[in-house]
């Protein structure tokens, strides 16, 4: 603090004033000195801290925040997209309260609602981490001075097991999917694609001869966002000979096309998803484009891969990112640990079945008693 000082003005009030780290001045003026003393104390012990929030800061809306905050909020254009939504709903609960003016009760208030009105658990949780995001970043940038949002706060993610269809259900929804959609269901189910990335997979990205298809980008032209999403997925004939019928020739350009020859956007595909699933007996009526890569997972592991190159296969960058979304798939191992021990004591069960080794501790038995 470059300087404090109280003087008592002709009315008879007393003048605090202060200049901040960047040499602004503040000043507030009080009926008692004693007041005034404690009020440039606590000051100067949240400058020492760094606990310090100015005047004009206290006043910073949410809504006013969420503005500034999205602006420098420099992503990709879908992730921008989805923060967008988040914000909105943050905006309907807290937007023209000071940002000071949440705190953890109002958290949990509004938790307890979404709940009560039948907000899925992973939105929930989705909408809490992003309130936790934008907190985050108010307290980096000195417009409060803690996070509201705590693991005591948040819903918790939940873990839900992935939904995947049946072999049969599968076929159906092909069939009945028009022909410019049936390369994504391809995409999706066979080579575990994310409908971002399908719709932003190029021909070039596709080797017939090597029999791999190796996704770059994701739409509309963007990188993917890791570098292990960038990975060659195995394919075999069939799957190479029914793309290339459905290409019917082309060589050039984006594997999905609209009718005017342009790339199919994500949200085009996603509601022909929900258009066809209607169509298929007792698929489920929330089944989406992804529920195809789950399938494709259950797929692999029901094949005997083990998780690593499952885990290659998806191209998630942890396997403990694939055992957390796909462990209950993989082989019961409480009768593999048995059938594993159990081969292990073969010698045991032989010698146990010997019948001179067991005529011999018979009668060594008597002879002791």
């Amino acid at each position: 603090m470059a300087s404090k000082s109280i003087a008592k003005r002709p009315n008879g009030k007393w003048r605090a004033r202060y200049r901040d780290l960047a040499g602004k001045e503040h000043a507030r003026h009080f009926t008692r000195k004693l007041d005034a003393e404690r009020w440039l104390d606590e000051v100067t012990a949240a400058l020492v801290t760094g606990d310090y929030i100015d005047p004009k800061d206290k006043k910073v809306t949410v809504d006013q925040w969420c503005d500034l905050w999205i602006e420098s909020y420099a992503k990709r254009a879908s992730t921008v997209r989805q923060a967008k939504t988040h914000l909105a709903q943050i905006r309907v609960e807290f937007g023209p309260l000071p940002l000071m003016a949440v705190d953890e009760m109002a958290v949990k208030r509004w938790m307890a609602r979404l709940q009560r009105e039948g907000v899925a658990q992973s939105y929930r949780f989705a909408l809490h981490g992003r309130l936790s995001q934008l907190m985050r970043a108010a307290v980096r940038a000195k417009k409060i001075t803690g996070n509201p949002c705590s693991p005591e706060t948040s819903p918790g993610g939940g873990k839900q097991r992935p939904y995947v269809c049946t072999d049969a259900q599968l076929w159906q929804l092909y069939e009945a999917a028009e022909e410019k959609y049936r390369p994504a269901i391809l995409l999706g189910a066979f080579a575990g694609l994310r409908v971002a990335e399908a719709c932003g997979l190029r021909l070039a990205d596709v080797d017939p001869d090597a029999q791999t298809v190796t996704p770059t980008l994701q739409y509309p032209a963007e990188p993917l966002k890791t570098e292990s999403s960038v990975a060659d997925v195995p394919i075999p004939d069939v799957f190479v000979g029914e793309l290339k019928r459905l290409l019917d020739g082309r060589t050039e350009g984006w594997v999905l096309t609209d009718d005017d020859g342009g790339q199919l956007g994500p949200w085009k595909v996603e509601r022909h998803m929900r258009r066809i699933r209607k169509q298929v007996p007792r698929l489920s009526p929330v089944f989406r484009f992804h529920d195809l890569r789950h399938y494709y997972a259950s797929m692999l592991i029901a094949s005997g891969l083990n998780v690593k190159i499952v885990q290659q296969r998806l191209r998630h960058s942890k396997a403990t990112t694939t055992l957390n979304t796909y462990g209950h798939l993989f082989p019961d191992s409480d009768q593999s640990t048995r059938t594993a021990v159990g081969r292990a004591m073969g010698p045991l069960i032989n010698k146990s079945a010997d019948p001179v080794r067991t005529a011999t501790g018979s009668a060594e038995g008597t002879t002791s008693v």
